[in-house]
């Protein structure tokens, strides 16, 4: 049984998410595969300078910025991070090399950025001829030293066509650039839609026919959600929403402890989002890859923001959906009010759901027929999902 090793850290829920997407959808396919999860953040902990300075692992701090919305200047930060790594090159290098060689694979995969180049030198040092491929888990790069590096060692996995040009001008060979139809999700977005929304609705608390949205900031949810609540209800605009908090105790707490005009739904962290999501008309969140490639499968149109606050690397995101006519982005969630306004007139809420189905996301589909290819083993005939 060939072994794939599968490198992830857990700043922000996307990394973690797509390598259990991966791990999960291998053994559905019962793929003759032994996938190993494996923490990059553990590897590397001994060199995480920040952490020594701070005693916070590199992850978490990234966590703590998203929670609190201290988001302005992350390119320059992210800049320094980079400058960083450069820094540690070699010794993280050897690391690397000291663990692959300790723990062989077929096939290693990375679903991170910022660490490829170390991570592609260090896996080519020790096993020339095994292939190594990133999956770029964004719907685009943020060059330089993002996810794709000009290195012949490098494959990468494309979810849009923005991410394949990017991989070509970079100066990778065709056959080292692999596209899918979007981004990895878990498989559960793709089970059997059989439950009737309004029953959905009325089981959580919510008006039968009442348009209805979904909040969702990520795994550690935002600040920012109380004050879209606040608006939306001062202004007694006729929806109600479902408002998933994640691991943000107090901010549900402060949610469910207030009086509200518009029904609401407040819970913490889920695994249940793509059953959620069968309730709801439409998302409003932030403009993060795993959210909005959600809601598409999902056919829910979006509402998002994009301004100086936004990470570097989501702001493409907010240009996709614009492209694609799949939602509205506003400057600022201040102005969520008006937009869910024009969101909701029944023009635009029909163009917007027509062109959100005409999108067909079977990325978790098509990654285990790349990584057969790679393994240099023959395809598989497998069926659309729907």
């Amino acid at each position: 049984m060939k072994k794939i090793h599968v490198l992830f850290h857990d700043s922000g829920g996307g990394h973690r998410n797509a390598a259990v997407a991966l791990q999960t959808v291998t053994t559905q396919q019962q793929r003759p595969w032994q996938i190993e999860l494996i923490q990059f953040q553990d590897l590397a902990d001994q060199l995480d300078v920040l952490r020594k300075l701070t005693g916070i692992r590199i992850q978490e701090q990234y966590n703590i910025l998203l929670r609190n919305g201290w988001t302005l200047g992350t390119t320059q930060l992210l800049r320094v991070l980079q400058a960083t790594i450069r820094l540690f090159h070699r010794p993280m290098v050897r690391l690397l090399t000291k663990y692959f060689r300790e723990h062989p694979a077929d096939l290693l995969v990375s679903v991170i950025p910022h660490f490829n180049r170390q991570i592609a030198e260090a896996w080519s040092a020790v096993y020339p001829e095994r292939p190594f491929v990133t999956l770029i888990t964004d719907l685009a790069d943020f060059p330089p030293r993002f996810w794709i590096e000009p290195l012949e060692q490098q494959h990468v996995i494309c979810g849009t066509e923005r991410a394949v040009e990017q991989a070509r001008a970079m100066g990778k060979q065709e056959s080292h650039i692999f596209a899918t139809s979007g981004m990895i999700l878990r498989p559960d977005f793709y089970l059997p839609d059989n439950m009737d929304p309004v029953a959905l609705r009325r089981e959580l608390g919510l008006q039968p026919n009442l348009p209805t949205g979904i909040l969702l900031f990520g795994g550690f949810g935002s600040k920012v959600m109380y004050d879209i609540v606040e608006r939306l209800d001062a202004a007694r605009v006729p929806v109600q929403l479902i408002v998933i908090c994640g691991r943000n105790d107090k901010l549900a707490e402060k949610l469910r402890a207030r009086a509200w005009n518009l029904p609401l739904h407040v819970l913490g962290f889920t695994k249940e989002v793509h059953r959620l999501m069968r309730a709801a008309d439409f998302l409003i969140g932030k403009p993060g890859p795993g959210s909005v490639a959600e809601a598409m499968v999902r056919r829910l149109p979006v509402i998002l923001e994009c301004n100086s606050w936004t990470m570097p690397q989501e702001r493409y995101n907010t240009e996709w959906v614009i492209e694609k006519r799949v939602g509205i982005v506003l400057s600022s969630f201040d102005e969520i009010v008006p937009g869910v306004k024009q969101l909701l007139e029944p023009a635009t809420l029909a163009e917007f759901h027509r062109n959100v189905a005409a999108l067909n996301n079977q990325a978790v589909f098509e990654i285990p027929e790349i990584f057969a290819k790679l393994l240099r083993e023959p395809a598989r005939m497998l069926p659309q999902n729907p």
